[in-house]
C-alpha cells in the first residue's frame, strides 16, 4: 500500500523535477499569430464600425466630388439662359419644349441658382475644392511641423528652446489679419504672373484668396503638429534602439529620418486625419467670408454665402452644402478617432 505523504513535511518529491514532455510545454504555449505593426492597426480599425461607415462616406464623397463631374451634362460655370432659379427637378419653360418635341433633357436635380447655374454640378466642383484644400493644406502642415518638431525634439537644448519660443510666437499671430494682409499684398504681382508668364494661368482659375490661404496654412498652422512631434521624439530619443543607431555612428538627420519619425507614424497619420477637417472648415469659412476661391470657381462656403439672400425662398441652396460641410468634417472627424484608437499602443491590450 502505497505510503501517504504528510501535508506538512518538507521533503521534496523528485518527480516535480523531470523535465517537461511534449504535452506539458505545448500546454504553455500561447498560439497567437504574429502580426506587423499596420496589420495589427488595421485589425483594430476595422472592428470599429463608426470609423468604416466613415471611411465609406469619405470614399463615396471622394467619387461624389472627383469622378461624377466628368459624367454630368453640366459644367459649374454654364449659365443657362431662361433657367434661372428654378427649384428642385424642375425645368425652364425652353427645356419643357425640348421635351416636348421628344429630345432628352437631363434635369436640375437641386435646381438652378440666379444665373441659371446647376447647383448640384457647382456643390460636386465645391466639394473636390475643399476636399483638395484640406488635403493639400494637411500634407503641408505635415511636411513641416514634422521637420520642425523632430529636430527641436532630438537636438533639445537650447536649439529645443529657440525654436519651440518661436512656435509660441506663431500662435499669437491672428491667422484671418494674415490671410487679409497677403490677398491685398500678393494680389498684383500673381496677377501680373498669371497675364504675362506662359504656364501660370492657374493663379487666376484658382484664386488669388485660395492661395494665401495656402501660404498662411504654410507659415502658420503647423505649430500644433510640431508640438505633437517633439513630444514624440522626446519620448523615444531615450530608447536603445536609437542609442544604438548613435553608436554605430548614424548621423542626426538619418536618426531622425528613419528611427524617430518611422516609430511615430502612426501618431502623424492620426494627427494628419484630424486636420483634415480643420482645414475644410477654415477653406470654407474663409470662402463664405468672400476670402477664398475666384469666381465663376464655387467652393462650399462661398456656396453657402450666396445662398444667404434668398433663405426664404430657396432654403435648399443653403441646406445643399452647409449638408456636405458637415457631412465631410463628421466623416472625416469620426475615421481619425477610429484610427487614433487603432493605433495608439496604449490601447493594444485592452481588448476584451
Amino acid at each position: 500500500m502505497e505510503k501517504m505523504k504528510n501535508p506538512f513535511s518538507f521533503q521534496l518529491d523528485v518527480s516535480d523535477f523531470l523535465p517537461a514532455d511534449d504535452a506539458e510545454k505545448q500546454s504553455l504555449v500561447v498560439m497567437r499569430e504574429s502580426v506587423s505593426f499596420w496589420k495589427d492597426g488595421f485589425r483594430r480599425l476595422r472592428k470599429n464600425k463608426l470609423a468604416m461607415v466613415s471611411l465609406v462616406v469619405i470614399i463615396l464623397i471622394m467619387i461624389f466630388a472627383f469622378i461624377v463631374p466628368y459624367f454630368y451634362p453640366y459644367s459649374y460655370e454654364q449659365q443657362i439662359r431662361g433657367s434661372e432659379n428654378l427649384g428642385i427637378m424642375e425645368y425652364s419653360d425652353a427645356e419643357m419644349e425640348r421635351i416636348e418635341a421628344g429630345e432628352k433633357v437631363f434635369p436640375h436635380i437641386l435646381g438652378t441658382d440666379s444665373l441659371g447655374r446647376d447647383l448640384m454640378i457647382r456643390i460636386m466642383v465645391g466639394s473636390r475644392i475643399s476636399l483638395l484644400v484640406g488635403i493639400v493644406a494637411s500634407a503641408i502642415i505635415l511636411v513641416i511641423g514634422s521637420v520642425y518638431g523632430a529636430i527641436a525634439g532630438y537636438f533639445g537644448g537650447k536649439i529645443d528652446m529657440i525654436m519651440m519660443r518661436t512656435v509660441d510666437i506663431i500662435y499669437t499671430v491672428p491667422d484671418i489679419l494674415v490671410i487679409i494682409l497677403l490677398s491685398v499684398t500678393l494680389k498684383y504681382p500673381l496677377k501680373e504672373l498669371s497675364d504675362n508668364v506662359k504656364g501660370f494661368g492657374w493663379i487666376n482659375t484658382v484664386g488669388i484668396g485660395l492661395i494665401s490661404i495656402f501660404v498662411v496654412f504654410s507659415l502658420l498652422y503647423w505649430v500644433g503638429m510640431a508640438r505633437i512631434v517633439r513630444s514624440q521624439v522626446l519620448m523615444l530619443k531615450e530608447q536603445e534602439f536609437v542609442l544604438a543607431a548613435k553608436a554605430l555612428g548614424a548621423s542626426g538627420s538619418r536618426i531622425i529620418r528613419k528611427h524617430l519619425l518611422t516609430n511615430s507614424i502612426g501618431t502623424l497619420i492620426v494627427t494628419t486625419t484630424l486636420q483634415i477637417p480643420s482645414s475644410i472648415f477654415t477653406e470654407s469659412f474663409l470662402s463664405f467670408l468672400g476670402l477664398g476661391v475666384s469666381a465663376p470657381m464655387p467652393s462650399l462656403g462661398s456656396l453657402a454665402s450666396q445662398a444667404i439672400g434668398g433663405i426664404t425662398s430657396y432654403p435648399h441652396r443653403l441646406l445643399a452644402p452647409a449638408i456636405m460641410i458637415s457631412l465631410i468634417i463628421l466623416s472625416f472627424n469620426l475615421l481619425g478617432d477610429g484610427l487614433r484608437d487603432a493605433f495608439d499602443p496604449k490601447l493594444k491590450n485592452q481588448e476584451g
